[in-house]
């Protein structure tokens, strides 16, 4: 068996050498160029690491091992793989025979800024692993990305959410969802000020935050929280019930699922999705069923 390797920001070949031992593998470092260079690929990582590779995994249609190695593993905890030890486990069933790998969704954010008179067209489409969103997330993601990576992983998320709190302002948005009746028709959700609009593929985001606890990766749906203009206190309050999923309840909470929904913004705002940057608002958000094979408990 040929195993290709991917690392990410500081992780290194030690990570990879408890792997080695024990199973007849050759390994490659980085990317395969084709799905018939290596059988199955290990990325050693956090969700920013796998976000970046999203579109060449999803074209090999490769078996995928996420060994969470990063400062945030929100996507690999989500698919029970919350240490180096369970990845470990996972990887030797998998080397044995006893497990194979499953596939799950993504999450497809089409940007519509080209079909504007601006110039998104030459990328598109960005998949996702974990959580998108517009708002006082993206806010609290782009401080967050400009600390140093072992803050990010030691409460990067919590210090930036502060700052990010006292300087934002609810962005007023637009979300239309798909039409039961005709797919590609969209109907009016709702418009009006927003302070979060998180469409979720997996439960978690920023470090643990449950904002999307119901969500799954292979329901083929998107799981839609916004959060409604509210004073700071009441935020303030509200930011320590998302890490316990707790919050959906709490007035001013919308949550929904969709298929394919539409957000848009009086001017152009921008979204995010796993931590990383990825366009500009206005945007179409969909789902890519079965579109990654993962090894997985």
């Amino acid at each position: 068996m040929r195993a290709a390797a991917i690392f990410g920001p500081g992780s290194s070949i030690n990570e990879l050498k408890p792997f080695q031992k024990g199973s007849a593998v050759t390994w490659l470092t980085g990317l395969p160029g084709t799905s018939t260079d290596a059988d199955v690929i290990l990325i050693l990582g956090g969700d920013g690491t796998v976000h970046r590779h999203l579109p060449q995994l999803v074209e090999l249609q490769l078996p995928v091992l996420v060994v969470p190695c990063g400062s945030g593993n929100d996507f690999a905890r989500a698919l029970g793989l919350g240490t180096v030890r369970d990845s470990l486990g996972a990887w030797r069933k998998f080397c044995s025979g006893r497990d194979t790998a499953q596939a799950i969704d993504l999450g497809v954010i089409t940007s519509m800024m080209d079909r504007h008179g601006a110039g998104e067209a030459s990328a598109p489409h960005h998949y996702f692993c974990c959580v998108g969103g517009v708002g006082l997330d993206g806010e609290v993601a782009r401080r967050a990305n400009r600390l140093p990576r072992w803050l990010r992983a030691h409460g990067g998320y919590i210090l930036s959410f502060l700052p990010a709190l006292w300087r934002f302002s609810p962005i007023a948005m637009k979300i239309s969802v798909a039409c039961a009746e005709r797919p590609d028709a969209f109907i009016a959700r709702t418009a009006k000020p927003l302070v979060v609009a998180a469409f979720a593929n997996a439960p978690a985001y920023g470090g643990g935050m449950k904002i999307a606890p119901r969500a799954r990766f292979d329901d083929g749906a998107l799981d839609v929280c916004i959060i409604s203009d509210m004073n700071k206190f009441k935020l303030f309050c509200l930011f320590p019930t998302v890490y316990f999923g707790r919050h959906l309840s709490i007035p001013g909470v919308e949550y929904f699922q969709t298929e394919r929904l539409r957000l848009e913004t009086e001017t152009p705002f921008e979204v995010y999705a796993d931590g990383e940057y990825v366009c500009r608002t206005p945007i179409e958000v969909s789902v890519a069923r079965g579109a990654l094979p993962l090894i997985r408990p």
